[in-house]
This record gives C-alpha cells, sequence and structure tokens, in this order.
C-alpha cells in the first residue's frame, strides 16, 4: 500500500491507516483475539499506521496495539497516539461499573483527567509508552482541545515542539472533531499534521474552505478520519448514526441518494466515502476504525476499488455535491494504494 509522509518530518503513512478506537471496546465489547486478528488483518493488507489514544477503553486500545506491534519489526510501522487525557485510578475502581457513559464497553477502572499542562502532555506519552511497551511514538496529537484552547496553545502546543526537537516524536500535531480549531493550528504553529474526523465527507464539507486551503499553503498534511460520519455512510437507514446521534431524517435521505448513485455506477457507498477525500490535494491519510477481520478486509476491499469518475459528474449533477468541492477523475487515483 502507498505511502505518503506528514507535513516535511519524513515520518510515512500508509494512504489507509487503521483506527484503533472500535478495538479499544467502542459501544460494544472486541475481546483479545478480536482485536489482534482485525490488526493482524491490516498488516497483511499493507496497512502500516495505526492511530490509537488513552481515552479508546480507558488505556484498552494503546495496550492491544502495543501487544500487537511489539511482534512486528520496529522500522516498518507508524504509531500515533493522543495526549490531553491523563488516565488515574478510579476512586471506585473495583466497584464494577464501565465506561459506557464515555462510549466505551470497558470496566471504568480509569478515569480521565483533562489536563494540557507541558507536563501533562509529557507524562501522558510517557505513560502511553509504558502501556504500548514501546519505546517510541512517531506522532502525537493534541486531542480534542476545543475547550481548551489557552492551555493548548499556550502549554500543550510548545511541548510537543520540544518534544520534537528532542527527537522523542516524529511528527506533531492535533485531532479534533471540527474545522475551525484546526485551521488555526494550521496557521499560527508549526504543525505537521492534523486529524480531522468528520468534517470531510461526503455529507459534510466545512473542512474545505479554510482548513484545507490552509493546510496546502502551508505543506501541512491533513488525515482525515469519520468518512462514514460515525455510520450513517457505511450503512445509511432509519435508526443509522451520523456524528454519534441518530441521524436525522434529511441527512439519511441524503445518504440514500449517495447510496443510490452509488449503485448505478457499479460500486458501493463504503468505497465512494472512502475515495472521496483525495480529491484534495492536503489529504495524505484517511483512517478507519474497524473492530473484526472481516471489516479490515471489507473496507481494505472498498478502498482499492477504482470509482467511476462518472459517479462525480452526476453527484455535482444531482447537487449532492456542490460545484466547488475537488473529486478523484481519474481512475485508479481515487484510493492511492
Amino acid at each position: 500500500m502507498r505511502t505518503r509522509t506528514l507535513g516535511r518530518t519524513g515520518v510515512p503513512v500508509t494512504a489507509l491507516g487503521f483506527g484503533a478506537a472500535a478495538i479499544g471496546n467502542l459501544y460494544t465489547p472486541v475481546d483479545d483475539e478480536e482485536a489482534h486478528a482485525a490488526l493482524t488483518a491490516a498488516w497483511d493488507a499493507g496497512i502500516r499506521y495505526f492511530d490509537t489514544a488513552p481515552h479508546y477503553g480507558v488505556g484498552v486500545s494503546e495496550r492491544r496495539v502495543g501487544a500487537f506491534l511489539r511482534t512486528r519489526p520496529a522500522t516498518e510501522f507508524t504509531l500515533s497516539t493522543k495526549v490531553g487525557r491523563l488516565l488515574e485510578p478510579a476512586d471506585d475502581a473495583g466497584a464494577g461499573g464501565d465506561d459506557s457513559a464515555s462510549g466505551f464497553a470497558t470496566p471504568a477502572a480509569h478515569r480521565r483527567v483533562w489536563d494540557f499542562s507541558a507536563a501533562g502532555v509529557r507524562r501522558s506519552l510517557e505513560d502511553s509508552l509504558e502501556r504500548f511497551g514501546l519505546d517510541r511514538i512517531d506522532v502525537a496529537y493534541l486531542h480534542d482541545p476545543d475547550d481548551h484552547a489557552e492551555q493548548a496553545f499556550g502549554e500543550a502546543y510548545p511541548e510537543l515542539e520540544r518534544l520534537r526537537g528532542e527527537g522523542l516524536v516524529g511528527a506533531i500535531g492535533a485531532g479534533m472533531n471540527q474545522a475551525g480549531m484546526l485551521t488555526r493550528f494550521v496557521r499560527d504553529t508549526d504543525v505537521d499534521v492534523v486529524l480531522c474526523a468528520g468534517r470531510y465527507s461526503l455529507l459534510d464539507q466545512r473542512a474545505l474552505h479554510a482548513l484545507l486551503p490552509a493546510a496546502a499553503e502551508r505543506g501541512v498534511s491533513v488525515v482525515v478520519g469519520g468518512v462514514f460520519n460515525s455510520g450513517l455512510l457505511a450503512d445509511p437507514g432509519p435508526g443509522a448514526t451520523f456524528d454519534y446521534d441518530l441521524a436525522p431524517a434529511d441527512v439519511v435521505e441524503r445518504a440514500l441518494a449517495w447510496q443510490a448513485l452509488a449503485r448505478r455506477h457499479g460500486t458501493t457507498l463504503r468505497a465512494a466515502a472512502l475515495a472521496f477525500p483525495y480529491g484534495h490535494e492536503a489529504v495524505t491519510g484517511v483512517l478507519v476504525g474497524t473492530r473484526s477481520a472481516a471489516e479490515v478486509d471489507d473496507t481494505v476491499r472498498q478502498f482499492t476499488s477504482t470509482v467511476p469518475a462518472g459517479l462525480w459528474q452526476e453527484a455535482r449533477a444531482e447537487k449532492l455535491l456542490p460545484a466547488d468541492v475537488p473529486t478523484p477523475t481519474a481512475p485508479g487515483e481515487e484510493q492511492p494504494a
């Protein structure tokens, strides 16, 4: 699978990356064997970029990713994690509660503590390395600093710069479910990459008008997550989720129109959703969360299939996409493989 580098760092990422929230028991449990099988399927398919965070299952995802990557050549993968939430032992760790309030079906043995201080950033990465059982992290993202802008820009970001300067991480950036603050990071700091979740998809192009042009101008890489908008673009219909909530009826209708369009062109909605971000020059990679080997195999098949150029042309004609949205046009270039 083809790789690109993040910004000016030389840190490589495969065009399709493995998002490890799902194997942190997002919504439903995944056992260790299932998680290992999903990671193995990703590796066998050529995926070499793995992204996780302390937040995902209060450390479960990091431990599982680390256990897998410790069995692989250290020079052959790129690993990213996130800072901003420290994990502290829960006061009632032995009470048998779970983490479902935060979306993860896992025991609540730890609680999350927001911390974008310089010391918190350094400690977060040290704790992550311990959970991974590894001696390096390639990419560090500030994780969801929406309500912590002052500390994130004033303390956390400068500490990431120091860590990069010390060679303890190879690339730095921020990961969020919004485009506005990510644009500020691109314009006002020296980040190498931003992870933009859910804001550049078939149904939501809010990243297009400021974030992506700024990233292209400054040579900052954009990794796109949430291309299925939390599920609707994977399986549209009543009860589907959009941005982690029940999808409104009008949004479901648009997703179903996209699905019908894909079928008319002999492809799938999932393939079109995976292909779409690569219409913009600033996009370096796409992250997809998968919880099983079967889901990985399906995602890779969709990603590496050809989406006909005519689909994008008809999408404009049917006003499913605005005229100013760039789209993949040449067969075989939609999914760099």
